[in-house]
């Protein structure tokens, strides 16, 4: 699991990087359109994701501002992450 959360924060770097080098440097043509829908859409739903866990579970979890912007960037896959990392520390033994 814990190769997989590293390969998908990896990809959505990469989706990040190609969203943000359109903003400094469009693509050509409608591509470029496309890209700016894309960056919207997905800082949204990426957003939408952090306010909704930290609602829900803000007051059961100190969360840092870098698992905090980790949501934000990488979404569910940061999710992933810190509740992996919640629950082996959490866990009975």
């Amino acid at each position: 699991m814990k190769t997989f959360l590293v390969f998908a924060k990896i990809a959505m770097a990469f989706v990040w990087g190609v969203l943000a080098l359109n903003l400094v440097y469009p693509f050509p043509g409608i591509t470029a359109i496309v890209l700016y829908i894309m960056t919207v859409f997905l800082f949204m739903m990426h957003g939408l994701q952090a306010l909704i866990f930290i609602g829900a579970f803000g007051d059961k979890l100190t969360l840092t501002r870098g698992e905090k912007w980790g949501i934000l960037i990488f979404g569910v896959f940061a999710l992933l992450d810190i509740r992996q990392k919640h629950m082996q520390t959490d866990a009975p033994q």
